[in-house]
């Protein structure tokens, strides 16, 4: 089977650091992001990407782990929840956004 495709959500904490806040640290890994050539969105507690498992995983977490200790931290906690389907091919950056399309097109029959 060739590279699924995967959805997924990550939170990276930082822990052993000077400070309480982790906007650097945060600010950091988002940068490796914007490199990765991988479809990302940053929200509140985490980062939804989305694009082959390999490069998520292997590539995309990995560089922000090290990335992270560059800067200092002495430990990070990774929380990841991954999704995958071979039901169907889900086009390279969609994944995120037709869930929440379908979800919307649901509640918008609840306004009619």
């Amino acid at each position: 089977m060739s590279d699924l495709y995967a959805v997924a959500d990550f939170c990276l904490i930082p822990m052993g650091t000077a400070s309480t806040s982790v906007a650097e640290e945060v600010a950091e890994c988002q940068r490796i992001l914007a490199r990765s050539g991988l479809k990302y969105k940053m929200h509140g507690y985490g980062t939804n990407i989305e694009g082959p498992w390999s490069n998520i995983i292997s590539q995309a977490i990995h560089d922000c782990h090290a990335a992270v200790h560059a800067k200092g931290a002495q430990r990070i906690a990774t929380d990841i929840r991954i999704g995958t389907r071979i039901d169907r091919e889900t086009p390279f950056g969609e994944g995120n956004e037709s869930k929440v399309t379908r979800v919307e097109q649901i509640l918008a029959k609840d306004k009619v």
